[in-house]
């Protein structure tokens, strides 16, 4: 967007909606600031008057809208823009979760329903590998008047995706390293799997570390699906991910979920990544999902049998996001 047009925008515009738009109101206002920044402008005295003043107008009237009370949780600005959400921070490490699009209440119903029944029948020691679901409920825009539905997820600090640690180490990591995360990350798929739900969507942004303390949280559960049932969505830029049982909208199970987190490790492997480790990886990328291993507690297993063969005893080595 340029400073010209954002400055006819900004003046024909009489409320917010007419502003900021009623379905990305976010990402419009990125755009304006964006386009009306004073470093940004030309040199005419006259552009970048208005433009000054249109800049004014728009993060004033954005900081007045930010202060929103929405199932009694009073939300400052968004702190992240998801797949299909976004996620409010609303303090006591809690996050609102809105979907952009009314469309998508069916997913947001999914990661509910897969963290209560994750939360009832999975083995309480895991359970910090997932979010916990504190609150959801429906919501209705006063201005349009669609119906979202909202979930409130409990939160915990200093986590990092996958595609941060890739860019933190674009040569890629050594197998030790991405040894504990696939260790973790075979740990929450199990505790979901005995629980009868498929996570459906094991990627990179989905999957946070904490390096420190080496967590993993396993998060974004909108495209879940039961144990024989199907995946409901693809994430948009991730098609070539998948396996075919879910771009054939065939039924997944535990293999679906253990075909992406196989991905997710292989692309954080460096060069010098073993033989043994490698073949381990092709056992896990089956074309079909009758002949993948279906068991992720029984494949962590296999995976200690293949490391301690590789490294001897585990012992914890540290990690860091600033190599």
């Amino acid at each position: 967007m340029r400073a010209a047009e954002a400055i006819r925008l900004v003046a024909a515009a009489r409320t917010d909606a007419d502003l900021f738009g009623a379905d990305q109101p976010a990402r419009r206002y990125r755009e304006l600031v964006a386009a009306l920044h004073p470093d940004r402008l030309p040199a005419d005295p006259g552009v970048r008057a208005e433009a000054l003043d249109a800049f004014i107008h728009v993060t004033t009237r954005w900081q007045a809208r930010q202060v929103t009370i929405l199932g009694g949780y009073r939300l400052g600005a968004p702190v992240h823009s998801g797949d299909l959400a976004d996620l409010y921070d609303i303090g006591d490490d809690r996050l609102l979760k809105l979907p952009r699009q009314p469309t998508d209440n069916d997913l947001m119903a999914r990661e509910a329903h897969a963290l209560r029944t994750i939360a009832e029948r999975g083995d309480p020691r895991y359970l910090p590998y997932v979010p916990r679901l504190v609150d959801d409920f429906p919501h209705r825009d006063a201005t349009t008047g669609a119906e979202r539905r909202v979930n409130v997820l409990a939160t915990a600090p200093g986590l990092h995706d996958l595609d941060e640690v890739r860019r933190a180490y674009p040569d890629g990591l050594d197998a030790r390293d991405v040894a504990w995360m696939w260790r973790r990350l075979l740990v929450v798929l199990g505790l979901a799997h005995r629980a009868g739900i498929v996570h459906g969507a094991v990627l990179p942004q989905h999957v946070l570390i904490e390096p420190d303390a080496h967590g993993l949280v396993l998060v974004d559960w909108c495209f879940s699906a039961p144990v024989g049932g199907t995946i409901p969505a693809l994430v948009p830029g991730y098609e070539e991910w998948y396996p075919t049982e879910v771009l054939q909208k065939r039924p997944c199970g535990p293999g679906t979920d253990i075909w992406l987190a196989t991905r997710c490790m292989t692309s954080l492997l460096n060069r010098k990544a073993p033989r043994e480790l490698l073949d381990f990886v092709q056992g896990c990328r089956q074309r079909t999902l009758r002949a993948r291993p279906d068991d992720a507690w029984r494949l962590l297993r296999e995976l200690d049998q293949v490391l301690d063969r590789l490294y001897g005893p585990r012992t914890f080595r540290p990690f860091t996001l600033t190599p």
